[in-house]
């Protein structure tokens, strides 16, 4: 039973209401809300499945003044001071689902805010500031393409996406290998805890390379959160994606290219292989990208790069609007040279003209460089 709360002059209370007087009422909302001096004491839960705001006004409430105030929903509830309000708090008004606290009015103007359950996202600067909307839901999109730092100022939830830097092809009997590209899986997209600043580094793309195989590709990295960078290109047997002795360098998330159908091309754990080359070592494999293979080379005409992974709708864009990640491409013909890799992630690579990860031919390629994404909503 619920007590008939606030009370009001002259109303007679039942036995059964009095021993209720610990049981608060619960007011749902299905919208963005204003709250009223009826919802003191009682407990404001918001059911909306995209964000919304829970509003507080100025002279609508008195010092000692108490409202719980939670996240049923899918979208973040935002608590919002109106014209002339101060909302406080060491924690974050923007709510997750499942997250709530209390409210307390210090003055008609002035409230404190106390989680009371849930982590909410936090804020952050640095790199590049941009927003942007993902299923209704706001959020601001920090990008980075260099190393530098991000700068917490409230404590709490980000989802962070990090691409790795692409290998380089290399060079041997005309054609090199393609280089790989970064996986964006496991723990390369993630929602971490900041309470603190910190460090980015963004993987570099290794220098172009005139002979034997190429170089893996620099680490992307946030805090303790690393994403590898591709394997380099493979020749005379080493692998462009597993380590072996005097090969460490073509060590890589995913593989690079094969220069001859001799020559192996493997995945790291986790990644995709590139291609194997030809036997007449005129058409090199085609480097593994972060969604894919890269396939076989074939006389004169080299394999294409693996897909890049898909990431537009992370960033609240229309489908394949930003792919990261795919393989260098291997290029076949005599004395051909490769394109350089795109930098700060790329896209799909085919032929020797893929972004993150280096082209093929016959004296290699640049690696793409990495790059760091950070969001949180607003």
């Amino acid at each position: 039973m619920t007590t008939p709360f606030p009370f009001v002059a002259a109303a007679t209370l039942t036995a059964a209401q009095m021993n209720a007087i610990t049981t608060i009422p619960i007011s749902t909302k299905t919208a963005s809300y204003t709250a009223v001096v009826g919802d003191v004491g009682s407990r404001l839960i918001m059911n909306v499945a995209t964000a919304n705001t829970l509003t507080i006004n100025n002279s609508i409430f008195s010092e000692g003044d108490t409202i719980f105030c939670a996240n049923k929903g899918a979208g973040t509830t935002t608590i919002t001071a109106g014209a002339g309000v101060t909302i406080n708090t060491s924690s974050s008004l923007a709510l997750a689902t499942s997250a709530g606290g209390t409210l307390v009015a210090l003055s008609a103007s002035t409230f404190t805010f106390f989680s009371g359950g849930g982590t909410g996202y936090g804020v952050a600067t640095g790199g590049t500031s941009s927003s942007i909307t993902v299923s209704s839901q706001a959020y601001t999109l920090l990008t980075f393409t260099a190393d530098s730092t991000l700068t917490v100022t409230t404590a709490g939830l980000f989802d962070v996406l990090l691409v790795g830097a692409g290998g380089t092809s290399g060079y041997y009997n005309v054609e090199g290998g393609g280089a790989g590209g970064q996986v964006l899986g496991l723990t390369s997209v993630v929602t971490a805890y900041f309470s603190s600043n910190q460090t980015v580094t963004i993987g570099a793309g290794p220098a172009r390379v005139t002979y034997m195989g190429g170089s893996m590709g620099g680490t992307t990295k946030i805090g303790e959160i690393v994403a590898m960078g591709g394997g380099g290109s493979s020749v005379q047997g080493a692998s462009g994606g597993a380590a072996t002795a005097g090969d460490i360098q073509n060590f890589g998330w995913n593989g690079g290219g094969a220069s001859n159908s001799a020559d192996g091309s493997y995945a790291g754990v986790g990644g995709y292989a590139g291609g194997t080359g030809h036997s007449g070592g005129n058409g090199a494999g085609g480097g593994g990208g972060s969604g894919g293979a890269g396939s076989n080379g074939a006389n004169n005409v080299g394999g294409a790069g693996g897909t890049g992974v898909d990431i537009s709708a992370w960033l609240g864009q229309v489908a394949n609007t930003t792919r990261k990640a795919g393989g260098g491409g291997g290029r076949g013909g005599t004395n051909g040279t490769g394109a350089d890799g795109g930098g700060n992630g790329g896209n799909t690579g085919t032929n020797g003209t893929a972004n993150s990860g280096g082209g093929a031919g016959g004296h290699g390629a640049t690696g793409g460089s990495g790059i760091l994404y950070v969001r949180f909503k607003v």
